[in-house]
């Protein structure tokens, strides 16, 4: 076997090794520098998704952790910025301590007293007495 042959046997080797990288490697080096941009660009204010799926707003940020606010009753935790998925929501300027889209707390009220908003009875305590004999 002749050098020309057996160079010609390692030129797609050769060649395999570049393109590998322009089309495995190189990207994914871009796509993790962009992930750590993001990251590491995260502040308070920001709205969250995390890898395992939880949605929340950070409150205040540290070195190498979150910590963010979860759900209707405002919990807080702490994340690794690790695991922060993407940035949904930018922080927005506040007025009088909220966001432009988000309005001041309404004070919730129990449910027994909504009901009662919602369906005044117009009978008697006398009427209802009746009432519930009738239906046993």
């Amino acid at each position: 076997m002749t050098q020309g042959q057996m160079l010609m046997q390692l030129l797609p080797l050769l060649l395999l090794i570049p393109l590998m990288y322009f089309l495995l490697i190189r990207p994914q080096k871009k796509k993790d520098k962009e992930t750590n941009k993001m990251r590491n660009s995260i502040k308070v204010g920001d709205e969250i998704i995390t890898i395992g799926g939880i949605v929340g707003k950070v409150v205040r940020t540290k070195d190498d952790s979150l910590v963010i606010q979860v759900g209707a009753d405002k919990i807080k935790f702490e994340i690794m910025r690790w695991a922060v998925s993407r940035v949904t929501a930018e922080g927005r300027s506040t007025k009088g301590g909220y966001t432009e889209e988000e309005e001041a707390p309404k004070k919730a009220m129990p449910k027994r007293m909504k009901k009662a908003e919602e369906e005044p009875s117009e009978n008697t305590p006398s009427e209802n007495a009746e009432n519930d004999n009738i239906h046993e």
